[in-house]
């Protein structure tokens, strides 16, 4: 099983122009800023789907915004929402672009969210080891940062959830014979020791460490003298070392080193019960792998492809962690 695909899929959600917006709400932005929006630059990278844009006002400042409506995708208000709670929560100095303001005009229309516009920009991709070892030296210390969460679990909810609440689990796969037939031999060879390990999942990834749960490069910006980290609806409070494990299968996938080789230089990860590892990998690897299975999403898409890519390197990641034989997984050369 080769760990990496021939080419990384883009990151990238169908954008919408900001003057596209009504020009009602537009008018409200401009109160909410107060001054009117005089030029408005869409960025192009990232999965949410909608507006994304730095805007530059009359007086001079800049604001980046985001907004979405639900004709767009009806899950991308929600995770809006979710990331202004989140975000607004944290320390004044956690690298995190600041949240000014939200316009919120119900579950049937638009959400903005205006943050600090970032004088900065993604990590290239492939991969340069001056910048990986910049962002691995960032996150390192955002997790102790973040170390214990400033945030409550109560609502947050812990890192082992996302089986449940996303669907996404081998053991659902297992009782489909449908989905079953879709997937590759090496998983319908080894799909009870997926099961078995992604069952502990929620013990294994238990921690205090509030968590972004979605890292990749398109989640992160480089300025001159900062790393700062965006995107925040997934997250979740759990070991700190899990982030990596999410982040390490997109490293690979654009160019970076493989998983494993990223894992040993993560200082957080240093004492991980392996096991525990191998039980979070393993549901990281369900939920890219079996997501990409799914419909493409309103305004998502390249969104299956990445996940896909994403998936196999998790697989292969995880055989040769465990020792797995099995058919060669086409899927992943």
């Amino acid at each position: 099983m080769s760990d990496r695909p021939a080419a990384a899929p883009p990151a990238a959600g169908t954008r919408v122009p900001y003057g596209s917006l009504p020009a009602d709400l537009r008018a409200e932005v401009d109160a909410r800023c107060g001054a009117p929006v005089v030029a408005a630059e869409s960025q192009p990278g990232g999965f949410s789907p909608g507006v994304a844009a730095r805007l530059r006002l009359t007086d001079g400042r800049r604001v980046f915004v985001k907004a979405v409506h639900p004709a767009a995708n009806a899950q991308a208000p929600a995770l809006h929402r979710r990331e202004a709670r989140v975000v607004a929560a944290m320390p004044a100095d956690t690298p995190v672009p600041r949240l000014h303001w939200t316009i919120d005009r119900g579950p049937d229309d638009w959400i903005v969210l205006a943050f600090d516009d970032i004088d900065g920009r993604q990590p290239a991709v492939p991969w340069g080891p001056d910048e990986l070892d910049r962002v691995m030296v960032a996150l390192d210390a955002l997790a102790d940062r973040l170390t214990p969460s400033p945030i409550a679990a109560d609502w947050l909810g812990e890192a082992g959830d996302l089986v449940r609440e996303s669907g996404r689990g081998w053991a659902d796969a297992a009782a489909e014979p449908a989905t079953m037939g879709r997937l590759d031999a090496w998983t319908r060879h080894n799909i009870g020791t997926l099961v078995t390990l992604e069952a502990n999942v929620e013990s294994a990834a238990r921690g205090r460490t509030l968590l972004h749960q979605d890292l990749r490069a398109d989640n992160l910006l480089l300025t001159d003298d900062a790393v700062l980290v965006v995107d925040w609806p997934h997250a979740r409070i759990g070991a700190a070392w899990v982030d990596l494990l999410w982040f390490a299968p997109s490293v690979a996938m654009q160019g970076g080193p493989a998983p494993e080789a990223l894992l040993r230089r993560f200082g957080p990860a240093a004492d991980a019960d392996p096991d525990a590892v191998d039980a979070v990998i393993a549901a990281i690897a369900g939920f890219f792998t079996l997501g990409s299975l799914l419909p493409d999403p309103p305004g998502l898409p390249t969104l299956r492809a990445f996940q896909a890519a994403q998936g196999a390197i998790a697989r292969s990641w995880l055989a040769q962690r465990r020792g797995l034989d099995g058919p060669a997984d086409e899927a992943s050369r």
